[in-house]
């Protein structure tokens, strides 16, 4: 079973799924931002600078659901001088050809507060808005963000005004995201499970669950 992480997602995202035996593999993290747990059907992979020996004693033999406990993850960032941050739903999705099916205008600047916030996990951050392509948005009613996240993949992120919410652009910014992919590289995509409307948008816009993460970082929140 290969531990490289990029190797893992990358198989996950055609799905291939590292084998459902309840093992737990600890990895080096990818870089120094990229301290956290992933989770697939039946394993997890705690991604920090901690022994085997340290999370074997911290989690019940047989618990497939322990590595992203509160429990267990209070202890992680802990013994890692990290805070963690939402248990989130994973999911992924493959491009799609040609030009995004809506207006996008790039937004400049590290000042923007997406790209602020992505820059917290990303490398790479670009921004884009758009009025929502169908004449009733508002100025600037949609927000997606795109970077270098954990192990180099490709993720996104996207906000929708509230005033512009109720009439599918958040479905299609997840779509234009896919189309702003280069060929052959998955798009991933992190969502709280209680966010319902950003999780119904990513399903509608092909994006498919593979796992659940919880990230650990160093800055407060």
């Amino acid at each position: 079973m290969t531990t490289d992480l990029a190797k893992i997602l990358t198989a996950a995202a055609r799905g291939a799924f590292p084998p459902a035996d309840g093992g737990v593999t600890v990895l080096p993290p990818a870089s120094p931002r990229d301290h956290g747990v992933l989770s697939f059907t039946g394993c997890a992979y705690v991604c920090a600078d901690v022994s085997p020996a340290w999370v074997r004693d911290r989690l019940p033999p047989g618990d497939l659901g322990a590595p992203l406990s509160p429990a267990f993850l209070a202890a992680l960032a802990d013994r890692t001088g990290r805070h963690v941050e939402n248990v989130d739903l994973l999911t992924v999705a493959e491009p799609l050809p040609g030009p995004p099916p809506l207006p996008l205008r790039e937004a400049e600047g590290a000042d923007h507060p997406r790209v602020a916030r992505a820059l917290r996990h990303r490398d790479g951050v670009r921004a884009w808005i758009t009025e929502g392509g169908d004449g009733a948005g508002a100025a600037g009613a949609g927000t997606m963000v795109t970077g270098r996240g954990v192990a180099g993949r490709r993720e996104i992120a996207f906000e929708v005004a509230e005033s512009a919410r109720g009439r599918g652009l958040g479905r299609r910014l997840a779509v234009a995201a896919r189309h702003l992919s280069p060929p052959g590289e998955p798009v991933w995509a992190q969502v709280a499970p209680a966010n319902a409307a950003s999780v119904r948008a990513l399903l509608a816009a092909g994006f498919v669950p593979v796992g659940a993460e919880a990230l650990l970082t160093r800055a407060p929140f």
